[in-house]
């Protein structure tokens, strides 16, 4: 099985996320809400998000309610976390807080 699809051990998720402003691990999912000053916010984050998915090849289960995102992130292939969890979540922390980079 290829390292990246491995499922983490809940103490390397415990040790990933304490250093991912924002995340939680919520029913075996890392799970993170995001809100912007608007819809157009949200979607310009969704979006540039959307296209990092794609990049990585691993999607996220999400909403949007006008200026909320909601998103949860797991690799259902292993039904847990991986690293392609983390990388995405560490992207979208960037996207959303490009500053903090």
């Amino acid at each position: 099985m290829d390292a990246e699809l491995r499922r983490l051990e809940s103490d390397e998720v415990e040790a990933a996320i304490a250093e991912l402003d924002g995340w939680t691990v919520t029913d075996g999912k890392l799970c993170r809400q995001y809100v912007f000053g608007d819809f157009v916010e949200a979607m310009g984050f969704m979006v540039q998000a959307a296209i990092w998915a794609q990049v990585l090849d691993h999607h996220p289960d999400w909403s949007n309610v006008y200026k909320t995102v909601d998103v949860e992130l797991e690799t259902h292939d292993v039904g847990g976390i991986t690293v392609l969890d983390l990388q995405l979540a560490r992207k979208m922390n960037e996207i959303a807080n490009p500053s903090a980079s």
